[in-house]
């Protein structure tokens, strides 16, 4: 279970975007975090997947406290999660081919047997072709690199996924490949979701439970907005 006590966060202490949020995602679980942009709901999926220490509040991953974040966080935890970012460009190196940008995960942890084949069934598992893995993000659409980006998020076989906003900037063909990706791979894993989003229809459709940001704050107005651009190397 991924539990989030009292968490505030932000990006300057004295005004923080997030104020004493609690979250609770179960095992197998798919949560939808429904709210308009800028509320604070990015700024919540990054302290979840542990890419930003909270200034204050308690994180229980799978009843262990999580005391680091970042590259400090044991790998055990930092493993634990896929992402999925809603800007794919900010998310990826633009020096890499889409192959070695899905592999980026793997050789981090120091997995270099396999890698091939792991790559290329990720990839047909999100449509991307062979052709298509050569290329580099500027030669790739957005959707393209997108399906890379969720690869990229798969291959470690993490236990949680977080995806903030992964379809915003897709279409509807596009958004229905990688949602039926993501369930495909849940279903056979049985991992736990995080969709972030302000789509209501496609959250009501792809999660189990849905959770109004307005709700979690309705006794603790905001501080500040969340509008800062995603940057995973920060």
């Amino acid at each position: 279970m991924l539990e989030l006590h009292r968490i505030t966060a932000g990006y300057d202490r004295r005004a923080p975007v997030v104020r004493e949020v609690s979250l609770t995602v179960e095992p197998g679980e798919a949560v939808g975090l429904l709210g308009p942009s800028g509320c604070g709901k990015s700024t919540l999926a990054r302290v979840a997947s542990l890419l930003h220490r909270p200034d204050s509040g308690t994180y229980l991953i799978d009843g262990e406290r999580a005391r680091a974040w970042r590259h400090r966080a044991p790998r055990e935890q930092r493993t634990a999660f896929g992402v999925v970012f809603q800007q794919p460009r900010q998310a990826a190196d633009p020096r890499l081919r889409l192959t070695d940008l899905i592999a980026e995960p793997l050789r981090a942890a120091g997995r270099r047997t396999g890698t091939e084949g792991t790559v290329a069934e990720l990839a047909g598992r999100v449509g991307l072709s062979e052709e298509l893995l050569g290329r580099r993000p500027h030669e790739v659409s957005d959707g393209q690199l997108q399906r890379a980006c969720l690869a990229r998020a798969l291959v470690l076989r993490p236990r949680w996924l977080i995806c903030d906003e992964m379809t915003a900037m897709l279409d509807a063909s596009t958004t229905a490949a990688l949602v039926a990706a993501v369930e495909d791979y849940r279903r056979e894993s049985g991992a736990g979701l995080l969709a972030v989003g302000h789509d209501r229809t496609l959250l009501n459709r792809w999660c189990d439970r849905q959770v109004r940001w307005a709700d979690l704050t309705r006794t603790s107005p905001l501080g500040g907005r969340d509008d800062r651009p995603v940057d995973p190397d920060t």
